[in-house]
């Protein structure tokens, strides 16, 4: 396609985002896509020296570290039409005062789900071997037949697993894991279409009916009011023997206390990318447990890895310039559902 005109542009996002996303050339593309007056980027909106520039901006590609677009900063850009987030999602840096004003939004979170459901398939077969577990427990690590039984069957033939939010990440993941034998997947989401989850290759069921079928409980759901502590003691209980709770959503999703008392006895596995708080405390007891491995929020995009979120935001520039619909648009009602 064809840009019709040029729009003018600001990237706005912390610095060490923008160097990350924004090399050379990504750089001449933004430039053959639309006006980019010097500055280039901005981490700062609230820079005095930055009026001339705002007063005439049309579309603002934001990112990681962009600050909140209150009333306030909107004044300063009357003219601004569009928001093109950099990566995933738009909470922190929309307002009630960006909608009322009719400023669309797009956010590249379909390209920041690949790394994520690519952590989750890694995940679940790890888990299915029990490798990250027995490789921090040190005499299960030696060979100690004894301490390997302990977690369990070590298999990822015919297994279950549950998805919780048939999601962006949660659809990709169900999709990743066809390629193991015999394996069953169960979704739970509410708002799910189930001829859509069936199509995909799994079957939709109540979290209740889909706690005790599981060997792995991967989360992909938003933090939302509703989903605020979802996993708690009763549904980990509910859990098999040695199944493996998987977290790469948002640590809000589970109880941390209640996760803390269920690993503790051994009884369930844990491999957790996001914490509720984030990091967790330094005594928090999962940073001694042998069958809980926890990374530090490193499932979505980095490294090279950041530049297909860039591409997807110039590709939505693309589009917007030469007048054609967004594909990834999201509105203040979408909001409601998503993360």
């Amino acid at each position: 396609m064809t840009p019709t005109r040029k729009p003018e542009a600001l990237v706005v996002m912390a610095r060490d985002v923008f160097e990350s996303q924004f090399d050379l050339e990504r750089l001449d593309r933004l430039r053959l896509l639309a006006e980019v007056p010097d500055p280039v980027f901005t981490d700062d909106l609230d820079d005095p020296a930055l009026s001339e520039r705002l007063a005439h901006v049309e579309v603002l590609l934001t990112g990681w570290g962009a600050p909140r677009l209150t009333g306030e900063r909107l004044d300063r850009m009357p003219n601004l039409k569009a928001m093109l987030h950099c990566a995933g999602t738009i909470r922190p840096q929309v307002s009630d005062e960006f909608w009322l004003r009719g400023i669309r939004a797009s956010t590249v979170a379909e390209a920041n789900s690949v790394p994520v459901a690519e952590y989750t398939l890694a995940a679940v077969i790890f888990a299915g071997k029990k490798a990250p577990f027995i490789a921090a427990d040190a005499e299960a690590r030696r060979g100690n037949g004894l301490r390997i039984e302990r977690y369990g069957e070590l298999s990822n033939l015919g297994r279950t697993i549950g998805i919780v939010g048939f999601s962006r990440v949660g659809r990709r993941v169900v999709d990743l894991l066809q390629q193991l034998e015999d394996v069953t997947c169960l979704v739970s989401d509410p708002y799910a279409d189930p001829l859509e989850v069936q199509a995909a290759g799994a079957e939709l069921v109540t979290l209740e009916e889909l706690l005790p079928r599981v060997d792995v409980l991967s989360l992909h759901a938003p933090a939302l009011p509703s989903t605020q502590n979802m996993i708690g003691a009763e549904q980990l209980a509910a859990l098999r023997d040695h199944a493996t709770l998987i977290n790469t959503a948002r640590g809000s999703l589970i109880d941390t206390a209640a996760l803390e008392a269920a690993c503790a006895t051994g009884r369930i596995n844990a491999i957790i990318d996001v914490t509720e708080p984030e990091p967790l405390p330094a005594d928090s007891v999962l940073f001694t447990l042998p069958n809980v491995m926890i990374t530090p929020h490193i499932a979505g995009s980095l490294g090279s890895e950041l530049h297909r979120m860039t591409d997807a935001a110039l590709d939505e520039l693309e589009r917007y310039a030469a007048g054609d619909p967004l594909v990834d648009e999201i509105t203040s009602e979408d909001l409601q559902l998503s993360a």
